[in-house]
């Protein structure tokens, strides 16, 4: 079952990120396929990232195979970055090079230019799977938080690394 094993956010962990948010800069960079799926993405994004103080600069990319390119021009100015994005299965292999592309790629910008993406791709089946991770009133999980999450937290962690002071 997806979702099952996710972490939890405890209370000290989200203070710690508090300080560390204090003059920070995040991007979300969000694709426009799905719109529906897509603002509840954003919205799971920025549940997380309000109560640590952070107003993210918010990117629309054409699609999911863009998010790479965006993602790592926002890296160069900010500090964390999360992507969000969905690709949905067809009658094609087009879902397979898209979501492979966007991966690799993704995973690329971050570590060739070391700033934490948050990864909030959802790669679904079905547009029921997409409903049900995109953090909308009953859905079942809340991607966009996790990769919110994801990225801040990696932030963090690569402050401390390089001696920088948190808060």
């Amino acid at each position: 079952m997806s979702g099952a094993g996710a972490i939890t956010i405890d209370p000290a962990e989200l203070e710690q990120l508090r300080r560390w948010a204090e003059g920070r800069k995040v991007a979300v960079i969000a694709s426009r396929w799905h719109t529906t799926v897509m603002d509840g993405l954003i919205a799971g994004a920025e549940r997380f990232l309000t109560p640590l103080g952070i107003t993210p600069t918010l990117l629309r990319a054409p699609g999911s195979f863009e998010l790479p390119l965006l993602a790592a021009e926002a890296a160069a100015e900010h500090d964390a970055v999360i992507a969000l994005g969905v690709v949905i299965r067809g009658g094609t292999p087009h879902f397979d090079y898209v979501c492979s592309a966007a991966t690799d790629g993704l995973n690329r910008a971050a570590l060739s230019t070391r700033t934490p993406i948050g990864f909030g791709l959802l790669t679904c089946d079905t547009e029921d799977q997409a409903l049900d991770r995109a953090g909308l009133e009953g859905s079942g999980e809340d991607k966009g938080y996790e990769a919110a999450h994801a990225a801040v937290a990696a932030a963090a962690e690569i402050a401390k690394l390089r001696g920088e002071g948190i808060g």
